[in-house]
């Protein structure tokens, strides 16, 4: 991704993203198709991580409401689009915005945002430095190789002041796009997952918050990150997604309430980000406008 972008998107130079271990589901539920919500439901939802603190909450308080979740854990970004989109899973919640446009341009699905969830900063970690500036000229940084969060990397790249970007830096900026003569690091590509075991051997990579805690780090260790408050940050809003179908169904809303008003949750989603995760409530109108913004700019830009 190296390109240009409009409107909402055009002024991203510093913002955010999030987010995945092993499941897989056997059927959708029989909340999948209706819009009643009554009680005895079963919604699955795959998730990235299901032994993060906001989880357990969230299925108790879902169980409340005559609603039973069952959470189907994920170990890597790939597979919860294509369980969603097969009704392997009834919902997920493990991405971005602009992850998900990505994935309904490359694999013709319509997968759309239901709720958002919250904001997250995406860091840079080292074993062997405690300061950006202390990285010796020369050195390699690694960063996630999926297109979304590469471009999300390099912008947390570009204003650690250790590379720079021929575009200036977009959501669409990818390795061909660094500036090598003017850059004071190189950068590698590997699967996210890979990046904290990738430390011994370089510099620096950016971590996905999913798997920070997993390499015995804390949020507390970034040497860099971004800025989850940026206004244009809308596109890296991580939300619950369902199947167009499914956009008005009332289980599914209802669902989304729960996480986003249950003080429990909310606490836990807190704890298990490190308090690095801002909470929101964005309107869905919004974050449909801007899935449809990004799918088209992705759509020009291939």
């Amino acid at each position: 991704m190296s390109r240009r972008t409009t409107s909402v998107l055009a002024a991203l130079a510093a913002v955010p993203l999030f987010v995945a271990l092993a499941g897989c589901a056997t059927g959708s539920s029989d909340a999948g198709s209706g819009g009643d919500s009554g009680g005895d439901e079963v919604v699955k939802i795959g998730v990235v991580g299901k032994g993060d603190a906001q989880w357990e909450p969230f299925v108790e308080a879902a169980a409340e409401e005559g609603i039973t979740v069952e959470l189907v854990d994920f170990g890597s970004y790939e597979q919860p689009n294509p369980a969603l989109t097969e009704g392997e899973v009834d919902l997920n919640q493990f991405q971005h915005i602009v992850y998900l446009a990505q994935y309904n341009v490359a694999s013709g699905s319509d997968l759309t945002p239901v709720g958002s969830t919250a904001i997250y900063p995406l860091g840079l970690y080292s074993q062997k430095y405690d300061d950006v500036d202390d990285i010796p000229e020369g050195e390699t940084v690694a960063v996630p190789d999926d297109a979304s969060n590469q471009a999300r990397a390099l912008l947390v790249l570009q204003s650690a002041g250790l590379i720079e970007l021929k575009s200036g830096g977009t959501i669409f900026s990818d390795i061909a796009d660094i500036d090598t003569g003017k850059s004071k690091v190189k950068v590698t590509a590997l699967e996210a997952a890979l990046t904290p075991t990738s430390l011994p051997d370089v510099a620096a990579a950016i971590i996905n918050n999913d798997f920070v805690e997993d390499a015995g780090l804390t949020f507390d260790d970034a040497i860099a990150q971004d800025d989850p408050e940026d206004p244009n940050a809308l596109p890296y809003v991580n939300i619950f997604a369902a199947r167009a179908d499914d956009a008005e169904n009332e289980t599914y809303l209802k669902l989304v309430e729960i996480f986003q008003t249950n003080e429990d949750v909310q606490a836990g989603l807190l704890e298990s980000s490190g308090d690095t995760a801002v909470p929101l409530r964005t309107p869905v109108e919004d974050l449909v406008d801007s899935l449809a913004t990004v799918e088209k700019d992705t759509e020009d830009n291939q």
